[in-house]
């Protein structure tokens, strides 16, 4: 799950990590008074949506009257701001963060991610703050530094200081950034966070450290602890496909390509891409439907896979354990008499109660492809959706 810079930074501050002061808007009127409220000469006005490379694309301007405030704010309201982590389509601005202007001496990059190999949570720093990290990294990995940080003693003083002076902060400011990053990695610690970047991390002209950007990442299996992150939720950057997968537990990403996939296990799903990839084909969906589906859920996931207007043909591809082949078979002839199925489709079944699943796809009068085994299943779905394509 994501959250906005503004609410990061608001969780952040209850650490003891130090941000510019700024007040979130909705509307030109309320972004305007914004800026009275915080007083000053300079203002930044920050478009808030689920993805990174803001800057780039025009969503982080700076204002030095509140009638550019104004201007810059209903420039941003409404616009689709496109940056390289939104696709070509871009994300809608609908909120907006007005923030205290700051006098930057120089700006320095700050990430917490879990690290699954090392099991452990990795701390990543570098001197090369900014807009051009993700270049640094492939470019100049050397320049960032890491800390696999032990799970019982945590960011330990000198770990930390260390950090610090690896990136070039001076001595002055070294204890402040020390202190900096074990709250953050507190923060990250308690929140079940998957990822906290802080990019810019940026040392001002009086030599105190801040965050001038943060964003925060969380566990979606850790969220039944955290009702206070579950409500910061926005809706409105998520994709609707998705929302409505997560209501009928659904683990459902949408892809670039045109055979649907509908499987039973995330491992089996990720295997059934694959193959389809190996064949010739294109994936329209990563769609686990879990152990326990019912036919209801079925139907859900047809629905959901039938929403993609460049479907071509369903790959239905099951390993029958916790999961009974004549279950998801009763599951899959409602939902094609239900959706009124018009692509092909093709179903490959394995495991409990196989030929029970079996005998009623082939009772059932519906056009299904059947296929013994998942190679024989990808090539039927890629010839199938060549076919009706």
């Amino acid at each position: 799950m994501k959250i906005h810079e503004y609410q990061a930074k608001e969780i952040l501050r209850q650490y003891g990590v130090v941000t510019p002061r700024g007040i979130a808007c909705f509307s030109v009127d309320e972004a305007v008074s914004a800026a009275q409220n915080l007083g000053g000469k300079v203002w930044v006005v920050k478009a808030q949506i689920y993805a990174g490379g803001r800057g780039k694309g025009g969503g982080v301007k700076v204002a030095r009257s509140l009638e550019e405030v104004r201007q810059l704010a209903g420039d941003m309201l409404g616009m689709r701001l496109v940056t390289h982590q939104t696709g070509s389509d871009g994300q809608t601005v609908r909120r907006l963060f007005i923030e205290e202007g700051v006098n930057i001496a120089r700006e320095y990059y700050v990430g917490m991610v879990v690290d699954r190999g090392n099991q452990r949570v990795c701390l990543m720093a570098s001197a090369e703050g900014g807009m051009d990290i993700e270049q640094v990294a492939a470019q100049t990995p050397e320049k960032i530094h890491k800390v696999y940080i032990d799970p019982i003693a945590g960011l330990t003083d000198l770990e930390a200081l260390t950090v610090a002076e690896k990136i070039g902060l001076p001595d002055i400011s070294r204890s402040e950034a020390a202190a900096l990053l074990k709250n953050l990695y507190q923060a990250f610690d308690d929140k079940d966070a998957s990822l906290v970047e802080i990019n810019p991390l940026a040392l001002t002209t009086d030599h105190h450290v801040l965050a001038l950007d943060a964003k925060m990442n969380f566990d979606d299996n850790a969220l039944f602890r955290h009702p206070e992150i579950v409500a910061l939720r926005d809706l409105d950057e998520e994709d609707p496909a998705e929302i409505e997968a997560a209501r009928h537990d659904l683990s459902y990403i949408p892809l670039d390509g045109n055979i649907g996939c509908l499987v039973n296990g995330a491992g089996l799903a990720m295997a059934t891409m694959d193959i389809i990839k190996l064949y010739g084909g294109n994936p329209a969906n990563f769609l686990d439907v879990g152990g326990g589906a019912t036919a209801e859920k079925v139907t859900a996931a047809f629905k959901l896979m039938l929403k993609n207007p460049k479907l071509t043909a369903i790959l239905v591809n099951i390993f029958g354990g916790i999961m009974k082949c004549d279950v998801i078979a009763e599951g899959v002839v409602q939902a094609a008499r239900e959706v009124q199925l018009t692509v092909p489709l093709v179903v490959r079944l394995e495991g409990t109660n196989v030929q029970i699943g079996k005998r009623i796809l082939a009772d059932s009068g519906l056009a299904v492809i059947s296929a013994d085994n998942m190679a024989d299943a990808a090539q039927k779905a890629v010839n199938a959706a060549a076919a009706h394509g």
